[in-house]
């Protein structure tokens, strides 16, 4: 099977069985799904949205975060993973909003990654939700389906993201990250992936060669 005819028995799986996936992270605008990401780095996207509602009911704009103290802050993030840089990183995001972007976020990649706590991943996450960008973030559950599918063997996740859009058409990229990303949460796990009951298995390389 050739690369291009796994990617599109695999899309095709996805667009019939799960046309319309969504990010797990709650939130109710786009400085909130910022804050959200920023938070869900190496930590689960549960936990973080047991954080979010009393962080942002405290801290409800750019602003109100931007003026907060470390002290202040870091009681509402304490539960989650790396708790003081990422208290350090939402006040220097903030703070940037106000001074760079009028206390608007941003829709362009560069321009995102440019903000404390946001890497490529978080900025392509930001910019597909919130402003449909075609591009697709790479984490590690897409890190890790993209490779046990064949549908990359890129050695860093930027190559992994090369290769997936080398492939996914525009009008599928927004919605594939989420595909990849559930996926990989639910069935295609780190550990002792659910082959038997994977959608996928037909053109899975890693179930071929079990």
């Amino acid at each position: 099977m050739t690369r291009k005819e796994r990617f599109a028995h695999i899309l095709s799986w996805f667009r019939d069985n799960v046309p319309a996936p969504e990010t797990e992270l709650s939130y109710s605008d786009p400085f909130g799904l910022l804050v959200a990401v920023i938070l869900s780095a190496q930590c689960t996207d549960r936990r973080v949205n047991m954080v979010t509602p009393a962080l942002l009911e405290r801290f409800p704009t750019p602003e109100a975060m931007a003026s907060a103290s470390f002290e202040e802050l870091f009681p509402y993030v304490k539960s989650v993973s790396y708790p003081n840089s990422k208290t350090r990183h939402l006040i220097d995001m903030a703070s940037m909003l106000v001074a760079d972007f009028g206390s608007q976020v941003p829709s362009d990649i560069d321009a995102l990654m440019t903000l404390p706590g946001v890497g490529r991943k978080t900025a392509n996450v930001i910019a597909s939700i919130v402003y449909d960008k075609p591009v697709i973030a790479v984490d590690t559950h897409v890190f890790r389906v993209s490779h046990r599918t064949g549908l990359s063997d890129g050695k860093t996740p930027e190559a992994v993201e090369r290769d997936l859009e080398r492939h996914i058409p525009v009008e599928d990229r927004a919605r594939s990250h989420h595909w990849l990303i559930l996926h990989g949460r639910y069935i295609c796990t780190a550990r002792s992936p659910k082959c038997q009951s994977c959608g996928l298995a037909p053109w899975c390389r890693y179930f071929g060669q079990k």
